[in-house]
């Protein structure tokens, strides 16, 4: 009928641009980590921003690669998805990578800040000398605590499934349901409390690093030379702002997503999905042009390229 052929016609062009950004974002991330692998051989070392940006490249090509296999298995081979270990896996491997992502960025924002910022506090001065020894820390931490959202969603997968079948064969309605409003209570408040905490690290990364920005700017304003701090804010406050803006749109459809998706809203879950699918891919293209290196590398790619 012409209403299923819409619906099919809908549903291959949504998996077309979400392959699309898949693809995109999953090939801009390894340009990254091969550059940095590349310097990682030549140098025998990586700097503290290396190391922040190789893991974060890293969880981004795992999350669209996980995210990628689950939307196509819930459009193309839904029943797939009700084979025991296939969800519980999916759902938990795409949340752990995730929150790498979310974290690790979170992590390169305060280190930014840390290492721009000028303030004459102690414990600030405290940070910045130390912050090279406890960015290794910070990314052990940041993984393990995607780790456990990751084995918190299996669980809850697990245990929605086990009622399921507990729903077929007791038909315990009431039991049932409050057991599972309990776990989605507490999946949620997790998944929430891990998107504001991250969220609020980067809001207060840009605020910091913005009034020093305006503290330099005012001591600088009467010399007509430039000045390499002053040239160090702006390129990490441009990538800090336009990864807050975008950010701020990440924490707004992931919440979205918990909403609609319980609401069974299929339109508006699938736009959020391709901005989520973007998403990735956007913010490692602003990361490359802002790192010297990165683009430095990109260009001479595209030079290539050209004369070819």
């Amino acid at each position: 009928s012409p209403q299923q052929y819409n619906v099919t016609s809908y549903g291959a062009m949504a998996v077309a641009i979400i392959s699309l950004e898949a693809f995109a974002g999953m090939w801009i991330n390894a340009f990254i980590v091969c550059v940095l692998c590349i310097g990682w051989v030549k140098k025998k070392t990586l700097n503290s921003n290396e190391k922040i940006l190789l893991l974060l490249s890293c969880s981004r090509i795992a999350y669209l690669c996980f995210s990628w296999v689950n939307y196509l298995l819930s459009i193309i081979f839904p029943n797939y998805l009700y084979v025991h270990p296939v969800l519980q896996f999916l759902a938990s491997f795409q949340t752990f990578f995730n929150y790498s992502n979310l974290w690790v960025s979170a992590c390169l924002c305060g280190f930014y800040c840390i290492k721009i910022a000028n303030f004459r506090n102690r414990f600030f001065i405290y940070l910045k000398v130390k912050i090279d020894r406890m960015v290794p820390w910070l990314l052990l931490g940041s993984v393990l605590s995607a780790l456990a959202m990751g084995v918190v969603i299996y669980d809850l997968n697990e245990t929605l499934q086990s009622n399921n079948l507990t729903f077929t064969c007791q038909r315990n309605f009431w039991e049932a349901s409050i057991r599972m409003d309990k776990h989605f209570f507490f999946s949620f408040f997790l998944a929430g409390f891990g998107y504001a905490a991250s969220f609020m690290a980067v809001i207060f990364s840009a605020v910091f690093l913005l009034f020093s920005l305006w503290r330099h700017k005012c001591k600088m304003q009467t010399k007509s030379m430039k000045n390499l701090s002053m040239e160090a804010h702006i390129r990490a406050m441009k990538s800090i702002l336009s990864f807050l803006v975008m950010y701020s749109i990440n924490f707004v459809c992931l919440i979205l997503t918990i909403i609609y998706t319980m609401k069974s809203e299929n339109t508006m879950v699938l736009l959020i999905s391709i901005y989520l699918f973007a998403f990735p891919g956007v913010h490692s293209l602003i990361l490359i042009f802002s790192n010297p290196k990165l683009e430095k590398a990109l260009l001479k790619i595209l030079a290539c390229v050209k004369c070819e």
